[in-house]
């Protein structure tokens, strides 16, 4: 799995959580293993560019999720084909601020925003609320299943 973490933001991240935490979520998602995905974090000014070009919504959002080649999940039989899975990119700025509404750290938010914005990739959506359930449902397991790995992993 080529999974690629750039951050062009002024936030220090834990990079490396991020990709494990996609890893486990694609592996969990029966995502082809020559499937490749980018994770890229930004500052407020360039996801508020990106926020008006891309939904024509103003102001900062928290995560962006840019399809490439419309893969979807695979099954416990079959995997997806391989390819460009897209682009999820996060703020961290905007990350922080709702980690602290929440009440937990920063990263455990981007965790969170990564988990929610390879969903997107996939196809997953949450407009309706039986496709809020299904995604929220996922996101969760995902999120579980990666927090109980690493207590193993330590």
């Amino acid at each position: 799995m080529s999974i690629e973490v750039n951050n062009e933001s002024v936030v220090e991240v834990d990079e490396a959580a991020l990709q494990r935490l996609a890893l486990y979520a694609l592996d969990q998602l029966h995502v082809h293993p020559d499937a490749e995905l980018s994770i890229v974090l930004v500052d407020e000014a360039a996801m508020e560019q990106l926020h008006v070009q891309w939904m024509d919504e103003p102001g900062p959002t928290d995560v962006l999720s840019f399809p490439m080649d419309e893969l979807r999940p695979g099954t416990d039989d079959e995997l997806t084909p391989a390819g460009l899975l897209g682009d999820v990119v996060l703020c961290p700025q905007v990350a922080q601020s709702q980690a602290d509404t929440a009440g937990h750290s920063m990263l455990d938010e981007l965790l969170l925003l990564t988990a929610h914005g390879i969903l997107h990739l996939l196809g997953f959506d949450h407009a309706e609320p039986d496709e809020e359930r299904e995604m929220f449902g996922l996101q969760r397991e995902i999120l579980l299943g990666f927090a109980a790995e690493e207590r193993r992993r330590r």
